[in-house]
């Protein structure tokens, strides 16, 4: 079997959604990549398969397009390590939203920049789910809170519950039942699995 050759200075996407609501395909807007890394996983921590893959992926001479910081993370430590690792393995980071490309040869005002657009996407997204908050808060007052849909149906969880002790692969179940791996993985989190 020939071992696959990663080729010369290829334009890689990156992209994160952590909802089923939302489309991974509008993120990179047509922006042509040879190659794109899809991420269904929230951007709370490093601890994602395809952030992995893609960072071990990269190569010298390649660029790396996400549509923004808070999709590649959501907190300004994780960020700042994965540019400058990959700045270090020679790789060039664009972000598309903020039009911003980071090449390594960062001088104190890109580093500068970095650090206001991610602190500010950072308090976006905290603002965000404090706003959240306040409204289920006042709808809960109301009595008009429901709470989210349940993806799957009673029936359904038992079935996971039984494919999961036979060691079903998690993606698997999630296209048996029709619903993404993250959904999946909360459900284990609500059985205390």
């Amino acid at each position: 079997m020939s071992e696959l050759v990663h080729p010369k200075t290829q334009i890689v996407g990156y992209v994160r959604v952590s909802t089923d609501e939302q489309n991974p395909e509008r993120q990179l807007n047509g922006y042509p990549c040879d190659k794109v890394f899809v991420e269904y996983a929230s951007g709370k921590n490093m601890e994602r398969p395809q952030l992995q893959s893609m960072m071990d992926y990269m190569r010298e001479g390649d660029l790396l397009v996400v549509h923004s910081m808070d999709r590649l993370a959501r907190k300004l430590d994780d960020l700042l390590y994965i540019v400058r690792y990959l700045n270090r393995n020679k790789v060039a980071v664009k972000f598309l939203k903020e039009n911003l490309t980071l090449d390594g040869d960062q001088n104190a005002m890109t580093e500068l920049i970095l650090g206001i657009f991610a602190a500010v996407a950072q308090f976006e997204r905290a603002w965000h789910l404090e706003r959240q908050k306040e409204g289920i808060k006042a709808a809960k007052a109301r009595g008009v809170y429901k709470g989210s849909k349940k993806k799957l149906t009673d029936e359904q969880i038992q079935t996971l519950k039984v494919k999961l002790q036979l060691g079903v692969p998690k993606a698997r179940i999630a296209r048996e039942l029709k619903v993404t791996v993250p959904t999946i993985y909360n459900y284990l989190h609500l059985l205390g699995d």
